[in-house]
């Protein structure tokens, strides 16, 4: 089972690039990331994440086509009922996960469309940036750089 934290879900535009994602934080987190910016989702709270609530909060949501889970969980065949539900029951929805990850098994890279990994590390900065430790993939292919800022360099 995985779960979610239902009111901190919203709709989100610079998660995903170029997509009006719908933004879901899963609790359990297993990362450590030092600082890290949500520490209470490492707890196990919230609620579970069924295809049921998915399909809800994709009908309350009109607009939405990318599908993003905050976090993995702990229970990776459950992260991938929900992925494969959205794949058969929305299927104009991409589905995007966060993981706090170095790296994650080959059936998440292909359950999903896009997958980030890499723990946050405040010396590396967040993936908008070019020192960022962080990667985000599209099918297999590394878009990070779709993430840094543009103009300035200023981690020079």
């Amino acid at each position: 089972m995985i779960k979610y934290v239902p009111e901190l879900t919203d709709i989100v535009l610079e998660e995903v690039p170029g997509r009006v994602t719908l933004a879901v934080e899963i609790s359990n987190c297993r990362g450590s990331c030092i600082g890290c910016h949500s520490p209470f989702l490492k707890d196990d709270i919230g609620e579970e994440l069924t295809p049921e609530v998915v399909d809800r909060l994709i009908a309350a949501n009109f607009g939405v086509n990318c599908f993003l889970l905050l976090g993995e969980g702990r229970d990776k065949d459950a992260l991938l009922r929900i992925a494969a539900h959205l794949r058969e029951h929305h299927p104009g929805i991409e589905r995007a996960v966060y993981s706090g990850r170095p790296e994650v098994e080959p059936e998440i890279y292909a359950a999903f469309d896009y997958v980030k990994v890499g723990p946050y590390i405040a010396e590396y900065g967040p993936l908008n940036e070019r020192t960022t430790n962080q990667r985000m993939y599209y099918h297999g292919e590394d878009i990070t750089p779709r993430f840094w800022h543009k103009g300035i360099d200023t981690n020079r």
